[in-house]
């Protein structure tokens, strides 16, 4: 059968051949790199997104997206007075947790999507916002869910005061983590 082949078609099918070895390596490489950057960066957001869309690579290619979106908002700090306005606030809405519990972590919800307002996110539903904060605070992601799914809870009066409890916790951690002077 090598009587076919003269030596230097044999050296150019070899030279496809590792050709193609080297591309199909790097791309494993150049994904598998990308995959856990991705994941380091999103933490359990990344998970959700797989579990989500199905696969890591249209979950990846939305967490993408996310970055470029966020990107592209123009996201700012808070003036000082902002800042103490927003912590005026919350001391209130703590304050409320006392006697009225549901409506607090409702009050709470609402002061943490204004506090992302002022922060120049976009006003819009709960999972644009989470998805957005998720490039930012990866870490308050799940929080923010948990949080919000109480709040949405205890508007229908499912929620037991136990649970208000951590979402009150949940959001006071959103909420000190939003409220930060950012390092440039």
């Amino acid at each position: 059968m090598l009587d076919y082949f003269t030596n230097t078609q044999l050296i150019v099918a070899g030279a496809a051949l590792a050709i193609a070895i080297i591309a199909v390596v790097s791309y494993f490489f150049i994904r598998t790199t990308k995959t856990r950057g991705l994941r380091a960066r999103f933490g359990p957001e990344y998970d959700r997104a797989v579990a989500v869309h199905g696969s890591s690579r249209e979950a990846e290619a939305k967490l993408a997206d996310r970055e470029t979106r966020v990107k592209s908002l123009g996201l700012r700090t808070l003036a000082n007075t902002e800042r103490e306005r927003f912590v005026a606030e919350w001391k209130t809405v703590q304050a409320h947790f006392v006697d009225q519990p549901k409506s607090a972590v409702s009050e709470a919800d609402v002061l943490i999507s204004a506090l992302l307002v002022a922060l120049g996110y976009p006003k819009g539903g709960f999972e644009q916002s989470a998805a957005d904060i998720s490039v930012s605070y990866p870490s308050l992601t799940e929080e923010y869910r948990l949080a919000n799914a109480i709040a949405v809870r205890a508007g229908r009066a499912d929620a037991s005061t136990e649970e208000l409890r951590t979402a009150m916790i949940q959001y006071r951690a959103i909420f000190d983590e939003l409220v930060q002077v950012q390092k440039a």
